[in-house]
C-alpha cells in the first residue's frame, strides 16, 4: 500500500486510529476514487466533526491508499458548536488543497460558517465534496450509486432543461406549479462526478438552476433542509403547503404548527429568504425513497426547490441571501414545454 504523506495533526491521528468499517468501503471508494478522482500528487483537506468521524475515517483510509497529502480538521478541536465561523486552520488548509471534503453534522446557525468554506472552494476551484449530515444509511444507499451512469442521465436531462422555457410540475399530493426560465441563468449538474467548475454534494445526482419565476403551490411531503431536516424528518403525514407568487412565498399551511413556525421564521431571515433560489430535479437512481435526510433525499428522482441563496456565483442570478433551505416534493410529474419528462417520480423521456 502506498504511504500517505499526512500533515501531522491531532485530527489525522484520530482518523488513523479508527478502523475501516467494511460497510463504508464501497461508498468511501466511490467518493475518493470515482467522484473526486484524487491523485497521489494532490493535497486533500477533510473537515469533519465528532458525530461523523467514523465515516471520515473510511474516507481517510481510502485517501491513504491513493497516497495524497492530507490535512484533517475535526471542528470540535478548534471551535464550540454550533459555530458562526469556520476555523482559520481549515480555511488555511483549503488554500493549499486541490480536493476537499466536508463530512460533518449540520447545526443551527452554521450556514455562515459553511459559506466561508465554500467561498474559498469557489475562489480556488477546489474539487469539493459536501457531505453534510452524512450517515450510515446514506453511505450504504445513495453513496453506492453508479455515478458514471448518474452522470450520463444528468447530462441528457440538463441538455433538455437548457432548451425549456417553461416547466410544469404536479403531484398527487397537490403540487401544481409553473416555472419559467431565462437563458441568462445557467443550469448546472452535480451528478457526483465533481469538477473544479462546481463543488457538489455527495451523494450526487441532480440538475439545478435559479428560475426566472415560479407560481403555484408546492407541497413538501418529502423533507425540508438545513437543521430542520433532522428535527422533523419525512413530512408525508404532515405536508408543508407553500403558496408561491412571482417566486415569493405568499402562504404557508401545515398541521405541524411547530414546523410551520420555524419554517416561516427561517424564510423571513432576510429580504430574499422567501424567494425561490433553486429549482432542481434529482437524478440518483439508487435513491428509492425519502429517508428524512436532505443530503440524500434531494437526489431522489423528483422535484426539489430551495428558498434563499440562488448560488448566484454559479447560476448567474443577480441577488443573494444569507439563507438557503431545500424542500422536497415526492413522486412529481414534470413537463418541459409540454413534453412529459417524469411521471410520478419515474423518468420517461427519450434521450
Amino acid at each position: 500500500m502506498t504511504q500517505t504523506h499526512t500533515t501531522p495533526s491531532n485530527g489525522a491521528q484520530k482518523l488513523a486510529a479508527l478502523p475501516l468499517d467494511p460497510e463504508y468501503a464501497h461508498g468511501a471508494n466511490n467518493a475518493i476514487v470515482h467522484c473526486l478522482r484524487l491523485q497521489p500528487t494532490e493535497t486533500i483537506t477533510i473537515i469533519t466533526d465528532e458525530a461523523c468521524m467514523d465515516i471520515a475515517a473510511a474516507l481517510y483510509h481510502v485517501v491513504q491508499e491513493v497516497g495524497a497529502t492530507t490535512h484533517v480538521i475535526v471542528l470540535e478541536d478548534y471551535v464550540g458548536r454550533p459555530t458562526l465561523i469556520m476555523p482559520q486552520v481549515a480555511l488555511d488548509a483549503l488554500e493549499v488543497s486541490h480536493v476537499s471534503i466536508f463530512c460533518a453534522r449540520a447545526q443551527r446557525g452554521e450556514l455562515a460558517a459553511r459559506r466561508q468554506m465554500s467561498d474559498v472552494v469557489n475562489r480556488r476551484r477546489i474539487r469539493h465534496a459536501h457531505m453534510v449530515n452524512i450517515n450510515r444509511q446514506i453511505m450504504m444507499e445513495g453513496m453506492r450509486a453508479d455515478f458514471l451512469a448518474v452522470d450520463v442521465l444528468s447530462q441528457k436531462l440538463i441538455d433538455k432543461a437548457r432548451l425549456a422555457r417553461t416547466i410544469t410540475v404536479k403531484s398527487a399530493a397537490g403540487t401544481d406549479i409553473t416555472a419559467t426560465f431565462s437563458q441568462d441563468l445557467k443550469w448546472l449538474k452535480t451528478s457526483g462526478i465533481i469538477s473544479p467548475d462546481k463543488w457538489g454534494n455527495l451523494p450526487g445526482g441532480e440538475i439545478f438552476t435559479s428560475p426566472l419565476r415560479v407560481d403555484g403551490t408546492f407541497v413538501t411531503d418529502g423533507v425540508v433542509g438545513d437543521y430542520l431536516c433532522e428535527k422533523y424528518g419525512v413530512l408525508q403525514a404532515t405536508p408543508l403547503y407553500i403558496d408561491i407568487t412571482d417566486s415569493r412565498i405568499t402562504g404557508l399551511r401545515c398541521d405541524n404548527k411547530e414546523l410551520l413556525e420555524e419554517f416561516n421564521a427561517y424564510t423571513h431571515t432576510d429580504e430574499n429568504s422567501d424567494r425561490v433560489g433553486e429549482f432542481a430535479i434529482g437524478t440518483n437512481l439508487a435513491v428509492k425513497r425519502a429517508i428524512g435526510h436532505i443530503l440524500q433525499d434531494e437526489k431522489l428522482p423528483t422535484l426539489h426547490m430551495a428558498f434563499g441563496h440562488p448560488y448566484s456565483e454559479h447560476t448567474g442570478a443577480s441577488w443573494v441571501s444569507s439563507t438557503h433551505i431545500d424542500c422536497v416534493g415526492l413522486q412529481c410529474s414534470i413537463w418541459f414545454d409540454g413534453e412529459l419528462i417524469m411521471e410520478h417520480g419515474a423518468f420517461v423521456f427519450e434521450a
